[in-house]
């Protein structure tokens, strides 16, 4: 894999182009989740249409001016975070002061970043601004941009947002308004709305409901404990696995009909790389083993009014779907996909309230043992694919795995395969031995689902399922 060492400019605050409101903003409940207290980044690639067009000093003011734009429509990003008396609560305080702006130059060319480009990227800490401890937020900068021009005149733009202004969706909001400004339309497509108020708690009640565990703790064992500390990640390796029409289909025909037709592509491969995964980590038969994801409230949120177009806050809730090792493993891709489906549709309208109850309560709603537990993502539908400059094209791209929990989770990105082809690349972190029985495993389900669609063609019926039991230790 290449290595290099971006030269970096100087940071420069970039304030809003023209003026806005000096306001203090309230946080939804789910804002105000402690575990958001925390900067993440979705990093993109572009490559020029025409090389060396615009010139880098005037690709740079022109991703500068395009955000001093964007700060106009997203004016609480300028701002900063204040932590009221009693520490739990966060507010906006709209001051204008502006965000981070570095300008870098890396000496080596996009194509040596590997065909696919894939997770990991190389050297991303190199792309990435420098924000300090992640994990303070009250009064620093909410956003910090790095933009990178390689030899061959492509670009990555590294966006580092707040988790507690925004979730994943917000942020792919906030990069496609400085790429549309930034080819030089006159407004964003989608204009922003804060809303907050509509992800909080309306009661104040103790009891609990929707089938929360408000004592629960995420990530921490029975003892309390915490499961992962950056040791932990010593000696586990990172690899990508692309999933393409014809991947897709294969695991789709190994399950019944009236399941195919109903289940989303997240639920196919959820299934299968969780299997497969626990499989691999050779979990005891009689261990409990969870997948835990997220639900965006996002089209999901039945209340009067639902959440509006353009809302970029925290929207996301979590469930998990859980098994013993032995039952997962034994069983077939249709058991592991129903349980995945189940968790997912647990996500009502009733399941979001309760959670929002008890976050307004300061608990946490979820517990699961890191150590036993696949963390996934899925950002395929977030629209970072159609990312455009205009004078530059997206390449790749998607959240960067830097960091504890952004390493370990598995976030679904669109992607291009080597031949172009439209594809979902999902990242895994295992010890190294664990990683090659995976990758086995991959290879056997996939084998499995394609030998089933084989004998469907001649005839079998739709009462059989891939039934590929993996072994377990």
């Amino acid at each position: 894999m290449v290595t290099f060492t971006a030269c970096r400019s100087k940071p420069e605050v970039v304030v809003p182009a023209r003026a806005t409101p000096r306001e203090v903003k309230s946080l939804s409940d789910v804002d105000n989740q402690p575990d958001l207290r925390v900067y993440t980044t979705i990093i993109e690639y572009f490559r020029r249409r025409v090389p060396g067009v615009p010139e880098q000093p005037a690709a740079s003011s022109i991703i500068k001016a395009a955000l001093a734009e964007t700060l106009v429509y997203y004016y609480p990003i300028a701002g900063r975070l204040l932590e009221l008396p009693g520490g739990n609560k966060l507010v906006v305080e709209c001051t204008a002061e502006g965000v981070i702006f570095v300008r870098a130059q890396a000496d080596v060319r996009l194509e040596e970043f590997g065909q696919p480009l894939v997770q990991p990227y190389p050297c991303v800490d190199e792309l990435l601004c420098e924000v300090g401890d992640v994990r303070s937020v009250v009064g620093k900068p909410l956003l910090y941009l790095q933009m990178t021009e390689f030899r061959c005149g492509g670009i990555a733009l590294a966006l580092t947002t707040c988790h507690s202004i925004v979730d994943g969706f917000g942020m792919v909001q906030i990069f496609k308004c400085i790429t549309e400004l930034a080819r030089g339309e006159a407004h964003p497509a989608v204009l922003p709305t804060w809303q907050r108020h509509l992800l909080v708690s309306s009661s104040e009640a103790t009891s609990e409901s929707g089938g929360h565990d408000s004592a629960s703790m995420v990530g921490v064992d029975n003892d309390g404990k915490p499961l992962l500390t950056q040791a932990s990640l010593e000696g586990m390796v990172t690899r990508s696995f692309l999933f393409g029409k014809r991947e897709i289909a294969a695991l789709r025909s190994g399950v019944p009909a009236r399941l195919a037709q109903s289940a989303t592509v997240f639920d196919i491969i959820t299934g299968t790389l969780w299997r497969c995964r626990t499989a691999a980590l050779e979990h005891p038969p009689d261990e409990q083993v969870c997948v835990a994801f997220v639900s965006n409230a996002r089209g999901r949120w039945k209340r009067d009014p639902p959440l509006p177009p353009g809302f970029y806050g925290n929207a996301l809730f979590s469930t998990v779907a859980e098994a013993t090792a032995g039952e997962l493993c034994g069983g077939s891709l249709t058991d592991a996909v129903e349980l995945v489906r189940k968790a997912k549709f647990r996500v009502t309208d009733e399941y979001v309230r309760s959670a929002l109850d008890i976050m307004a309560r300061g608990g946490l709603y979820m517990k699961v043992a890191l150590n036993r537990t696949l963390l996934m993502s899925d950002i395929t539908h977030c629209g970072d694919d159609s990312l455009d400059l205009g004078w530059a094209e997206r390449i790749g791209g998607g959240i960067a795995m830097a960091g504890d929990i952004n390493r370990l989770s598995s976030v679904y990105t669109c992607c291009k395969d080597a031949n172009g082809e439209d594809c979902i690349m999902v990242p895994m972190v295992l010890p190294e031995e664990a990683m090659g029985r995976f990758e086995s495993h991959i290879v056997a389900a996939l084998q499995e689902a394609r030998c089933w669609t084989e004998e469907r063609q001649f005839g079998s019926d739709d009462k059989h399922h891939v039934c590929c039991q993996l072994a377990l230790a």
